[in-house]
């Protein structure tokens, strides 16, 4: 078997159905096994599955088990040589699948690649980026990050996008991983219910000294926060739900960097939100507006303290 490939799905039959035609287009000469795990969709996204792609392997949840836990329930039954992740709102191009695989066959100590993402527009998503640090996460936040040139910033955007990279992580709506690294470093630890699952194993992966990779011949087209919107409200610039996605930054950053990590991490976040507040409060913002900040400070702590010291989930 070439590729096994993983889909998690939740209440997004369209989409859905047009990644599973799309990725069935592109496979040529390729011997592909799909899992798809459905966490409980309300759209009858089990029903059109069995009868539509009687071919894939359909796990059906009882209730929703957050994304990266979808996942590592196909691990029991690949066969594949590589495997792929690739999200119901990403669609690949017809080369995509083979061009790919024939980097990795190529390239023997590249763990994983990920591919050029763009939007439903056509506008270059980010599809290389660095590791989150408590430094670049403030400077993102606070917009300071213009008077430090040479940070590494997680979504650096400048460069021209067309060359092979090395990089720290790449995003899991289309990221093809060696079973090799599965086998060494496990998939998704399961404390992530949603986000940061895949920057974590990425770290894994380089730290047990696997190589990453940004491979630009080939393009994905990714909607992005499409299941996440039936689960809860998500932020209009991030496209994520933000109380889970401050959990699990929460919970990388104590499991990669410590107590000190997290804690310089909590800190340099509240200083950020401070120093919005006091710009929102400067341009005479809405009250809703200028105390949204202080409030996001106060839960993050809060959520350090519901996670146990950021060591265990909430859900």
């Amino acid at each position: 078997m070439d590729i096994s490939v993983i889909l998690v799905s939740y209440n997004t039959i369209d989409m859905t159905k047009k990644a599973l035609n799309d990725l069935f287009a592109s496979v040529g000469d390729l011997e592909l096994e799909v899992f798809m795990i459905d966490n409980a969709s309300r759209d009858n996204s089990v029903e059109v599955l069995r009868r539509e792609y009687p071919k894939i392997t359909l796990i059906e949840n009882s209730k929703n088990v957050g994304f990266g836990r979808a996942n590592n329930q196909a691990l029991p039954f690949i066969k594949g040589r590589y495997v792929l992740l690739l999200n119901t709102d990403a669609f690949v191009e017809p080369d995509t699948l083979i061009k790919t695989k024939q980097y990795m066959d190529t390239h023997p100590r590249c763990g994983m690649v990920g591919v050029k993402l763009v939007g439903r527009d056509g506008v270059l998503q980010p599809s290389c980026r660095y590791f989150p640090t408590a430094w670049n996460i403030f400077l993102e936040r606070t917009n300071l990050k213009k008077y430090f040139k040479h940070a590494k910033l997680i979504d650096n955007m400048s460069w021209d996008h067309t060359s092979v990279r090395s990089c720290d992580w790449v995003p899991g709506c289309y990221a093809l991983i060696r079973k090799e690294v599965i086998d060494q470093v496990g998939l998704f630890d399961p404390r992530y219910f949603l986000y940061y699952e895949e920057v974590d194993h990425c770290f894994a992966a380089k730290r047990a000294g696997w190589e990453v990779a940004y491979y630009p011949d080939t393009t994905v087209v990714h909607i992005g926060g499409e299941s996440a919107k039936h689960e809860a409200a998500i932020s209009s610039q991030s496209r994520q739900i933000e109380s889970l996605q401050i959990e699990s930054e929460l919970l990388f950053f104590r499991k990669n960097h410590g107590v000190l990590g997290v804690i310089t991490h909590l800190t340099l976040n509240s200083l950020a939100d401070f120093i919005l507040f006091l710009k929102a409060l400067i341009k005479l913002k809405s009250p809703s507006d200028i105390f949204f900040y202080l409030k996001r400070a106060l839960f993050a702590w809060k959520m350090y303290f519901l996670t146990r010291f950021a060591n265990v989930p909430t859900r």
